[in-house]
């Protein structure tokens, strides 16, 4: 008997109908191979009807305390050729780095008397120190001394100046007039006297000058008294924090099939971000390869999951399936596979590949078209072919920009080009003052209650999971979708889509979010479930002709 690691679990039914992976897993962008179904179904099991640990997922009803989690498994060969599962969640779960049967964190910041709690510990003794003298009813009190002082301050020295000004003019009158009428003697002596009286006024200033900032250099001194303190222990808590947050980026040392070991400090080193994001090192899918190189376990397949409730920004959907996120482990991921062979990225295949762009209207200067499902507004990173590639080949002597606005690559239906320079300014105007009019059809899954409604939810950009959007009340930008109910059928709803705004993945993230519809538009790989297509189609546009200013309606249906 030759013992197997401990977090190695094999799959409780057999698996000999099963063939493995060819390959091993895009992991940002992937349909799990049928062996790590069978293995989250497994999981999911254990997760369901385990009484070791307790978590609140907020699946029994109190959702708002609750915290979903991204769990992870991995299918792995043995050296002796069994086949088998790691399971890990991301983060800490039951306030713990450490639960049986899932695979331990690559670094345990948690480890009694190591140098993060100690460190941790130091932190929050300063955090409190500083709180403390925060409290301080001096501070609020010298505050508002500080502030009335510069108050009166420039009260006085502007109504200073403002006599000063007053006795320019007098004085300029008077010498207008003394020049005219008075002798030569008389006149020297006036302009003697208006002379000095100037002179005392800016002496006047300079004194009073002085004197405030006497008493504002007094005041300033009392407060300081009390914030300097403060200030400098914020600056040796952030000193200890840096110097903490870098050893910790040390001690996270990633291993790969290769056994080369390399910590976050150095995989983050040559990216945009060269520091890596918070939280960078604790999601399941390197945890898990890194336990897999570290037990000589081969990794076959992988696959993650989100279970509980979704958190308030994102979008997570219980039990889906979702890729690896780009910003934190993409970097990681990257160097933890090097050398293993893995499916092609599908996001590198061109979409458009014998699709057509049906022409609905078309004129001298404008044309409305009908923009397949899995096409490219404007040319990707990778990816030339286009809306906008194609309609260049169409009208090689086109003048100015041909996108006026674009449409996701999943999303299909009406999207309006400019031929020239004038329509194109026309027509972005219009979309700019929210003149033009769109209506989209989606199919949502579920079923809704109620017939229509509005959705104001203000987005902002994921900036470490991109092209993610996150709800965000503090930062995200306004973001506002009318909508109403066409039919029900089979426990799915269509439903009418009018975003007064156009931000990116609007309309997606409003059905999806917990907020919003709380039902993701069919297909929606970000947002929900994986399907043939996303089930969204931009299907009447109404806009005034930008030569003619003739109102113009379109519409097409949907193909779903």
């Amino acid at each position: 008997m030759h013992s197997q690691p401990a977090c190695f679990t094999l799959f409780k039914k057999p698996i000999d109908s099963y063939s493995l992976p060819e390959r091993f897993t895009f992991p940002f962008f992937y349909q799990p191979h049928p062996l790590c179904k069978l293995a989250i179904e497994e999981l999911q099991h254990h997760l369901n009807n385990q009484q070791t640990w307790q978590h609140n997922f907020g699946l029994a009803g109190d959702k708002a305390s609750g915290t979903g989690k991204m769990f992870g498994v991995l299918l792995v060969q043995t050296q002796q050729g069994e086949i088998g599962y790691l399971s890990a969640f991301s983060g800490k779960t039951a306030d713990s780095n450490h639960l049986a049967g899932f695979v331990p964190p690559v670094f345990d910041m948690l480890t009694k008397d190591g140098f993060f709690l100690i460190g941790q510990e130091k932190l929050n003794r300063l955090s409190a120190k500083i709180n403390t003298l925060r409290k301080n009813p001096n501070i609020e009190l010298y505050t508002q001394r500080l502030n009335d002082i510069k108050s009166n301050s420039q009260l006085q020295i502007e109504n200073h100046r403002s006599e000063m000004i007053e006795g320019r003019k007098r004085r300029k009158i008077l010498r207008a007039k003394a020049e005219q009428h008075s002798d030569p003697t008389k006149l020297t002596l006036l302009m003697e006297k208006l002379g000095r009286e100037s002179v005392n006024e800016k002496n006047q200033l300079k004194t009073l000058k002085n004197h405030w900032d006497k008493k504002l250099a007094v005041a300033q001194d009392e407060l300081n008294q009390i914030v300097d303190e403060i200030i400098q222990l914020k600056g040796q808590r952030s000193e200890l924090s840096s110097s903490l947050q870098q050893k910790i980026f040390q001690q996270y040392q990633f291993l790969n099939s290769r056994g080369e070991s390399k910590s976050l400090q150095s995989i983050f080193a040559d990216t945009p971000m060269r520091t890596p994001p918070a939280g960078s090192g604790e999601c399941a899918a390197p945890k898990l390869l890194h336990y897999a190189f570290n037990h000589q376990l081969k990794p076959l397949a992988l696959a993650e999951f989100w279970w509980g409730v979704s958190p308030k920004s994102e979008v997570r959907q219980h039990k889906n399936i979702y890729p690896a996120c780009l910003g934190k482990c993409h970097p990681i991921l990257g160097h933890m596979l090097e050398g293993i062979e893995q499916d092609e990225n599908p996001l590198l295949t061109n979409p458009a590949i014998g699709k057509s762009i049906e022409v609905i209207y078309q004129d001298d200067v404008m044309l409305v078209i009908n923009k397949p499902a899995g096409f490219l507004s404007v040319p990707g990173k990778t990816i030339e072919d286009s809306v906008q590639h194609r309609m260049e080949q169409l009208f090689p002597k086109s003048v100015g920009s041909l996108i006026v606005h674009r449409l996701d690559m999943a999303t299909s239906g009406l999207m309006v080009i400019a031929l020239s320079k004038r329509a194109h300014k026309s027509l972005q105007k219009q979309f700019i003052s929210r003149s033009i009019t769109k209506r989209y059809i989606a199919l949502i899954d579920g079923t809704l209650d109620k017939n229509s409604g509005e959705i104001t939810l203000p987005l902002r950009g994921d900036l470490i999971d991109r092209p993610r959007q996150l709800v965000c009340f503090e930062h995200g930008k306004p973001a506002e979708t009318e909508w109403q109910v066409i039919d029900k059928h089979n426990g799915n709803t269509r439903v009418y889509l009018s975003p007064k705004t156009g931000r990116t993945h609007q309309l997606r993230v409003h059905c999806a979010h917990s907020l919003g519809l709380a039902m993701p538009i069919i297909g929606d790989d970000l947002y929900g479930k994986t399907a043939k297509r996303l089930h969204l189609h931009a299907e009447s546009l109404t806009l005034h002709h930008p030569i003619t200013k003739e109102v113009m309606q379109f519409q097409v249906d949907p193909d779903f």
